[in-house]
């Protein structure tokens, strides 16, 4: 059996965490489903977690569900971060820049090299892309950096212009990483369905998500606090897979 939850699970908040993954455990153990003690925390490819035969929960993005996971899964939830300008558990992109060099015209945009975290990122390559294209603009200067707050640091580095960020994730690293206050906020994307949960084909949904909304109730505030949880949200597959996908740049 394997469970992850890898999106957010920054180190200053592990202890939330696995605290969390426990009272979710404890709740699937309690209605007759097994579910391992402890979450994976390793260097594989996250598509060995999500695609594993054994999963039993885990979180991935919007654009691996669409493209890959749908079919091959079971969509459980989406948590609620109650981010600004975003319906229940929607999210939504912010990019940021260097205050020396920051523009909010995203006519200047197109040729700026853009950081991001990987092409299969509905917030680092998605949502920025499609961004651009409503504008009759995009982005063809890439830099990947394999994470969100790598993202961050090209751009505060100088080794990218311009990085378009997970806005929960953006949330935590403003919190946790003070060095990211030299970065400006120039835009923000439109709101999409936000991370969802998953797990292997053919689960009972339903027990699945009563876990997480007991796990959510049985959490301390300080505890929610550090997590960002506010709710546990139903949406529907469909409102994933409406949303665009941008081709890759080319090689």
């Amino acid at each position: 059996m394997i469970a992850s939850l890898p999106m957010y699970d920054r180190p200053e908040i592990t202890p939330e965490t696995d605290r969390y993954w426990a009272l979710i455990r404890a709740s699937l153990l309690r209605q007759g489903e097994l579910a391992p003690e402890t979450l994976t925390r390793d260097s594989r490819p996250l598509w060995q977690h999500w695609q594993d035969p054994a999963l039993v929960l885990s979180q991935t993005c919007g654009l691996p569900y669409r493209t890959r996971l749908h079919g091959e899964v079971s969509l459980i939830a989406t948590p609620n971060f109650g981010l600004p300008g975003c319906p229940p558990g929607y999210y939504n992109s912010v990019f940021v820049m260097r205050r020396d060099a920051a523009t909010e015209r995203p006519e200047d945009w197109g040729e700026l090299s853009l950081a991001l975290n990987d092409f299969g990122s509905q917030s680092g390559w998605a949502a920025p892309q499609n961004f651009m294209s409503d504008l009759g603009l995009k982005f063809t200067r890439t830099v990947v950096t394999g994470a969100h707050s790598g993202s961050a640091m090209a751009v505060l580095e100088g080794a990218a212009d311009i990085a378009s960020l997970d806005a929960q994730t953006w949330r935590l690293l403003k919190h946790f990483k003070p060095e990211f206050s030299e970065l400006a906020e120039v835009g923000i994307t439109e709101p999409t369905p936000g991370l969802p949960y998953i797990s292997r084909a053919n689960i009972p949904v339903e027990i699945y998500h009563t876990a997480l909304l007991e796990a959510l109730d049985q959490l301390t505030k300080a505890e929610r606090t550090a997590l960002g949880l506010v709710s546990i949200e139903r949406i529907p597959s469909e409102a994933y897979l409406e949303i665009p996908t941008p081709e890759l740049p080319p090689l």
